[in-house]
């Protein structure tokens, strides 16, 4: 059982800190979330609930594209993490998602406080300022 631990552990990103295997998470749970964007509007609808009426399935793959796309670049950041060029696309692709749901939520109105925008601003706002204040160390 240890070996099969050991061999799963070894596809983690390999870096020190916890930030790498974060960034690895978020993109994980962000490629499920885009696969089901593609098959129901349940969650889509969740996060932009302030509007659901305007989410439909191109809206719905749209994002999960978006979703989809910003995760090839985290999980490509948390195995390159000593990469300058590539740590600061991570940390802006957080920044625009951040912006994305703070200003449907506060300027469009399409999303309303609860479950479903609450993690996406979560994440976004963790992972920016944990990548800004640890930008020195990797």
């Amino acid at each position: 059982m240890s070996e099969l631990i050991s061999q799963v552990l070894s596809y983690l990103p390999q870096d020190e800190g916890w930030l790498p295997k974060w960034m690895f998470l978020v993109s994980v749970i962000a490629v499920g979330n885009s696969v089901q964007t593609y098959m129901t509007l349940h969650f889509t609808k969740r996060v932009y609930s302030g509007r659901p009426d305007q989410v439909n399935w191109l809206s719905s793959r749209t994002f999960g594209t978006w979703t989809f796309m910003a995760s090839v670049l985290r999980l490509y950041a948390a195995y390159n993490i000593t990469n300058p060029v590539v740590y600061d696309l991570a940390i802006w692709s957080y920044i625009i998602a951040g912006w994305h749901f703070l200003s449907e939520w506060l300027i469009f109105g399409t999303a309303s406080w609860g479950a479903g925008l609450a993690g996406p601003i979560c994440v976004s706002s963790l992972s920016t300022v944990w990548m800004i204040t640890q930008r020195g160390l990797y």
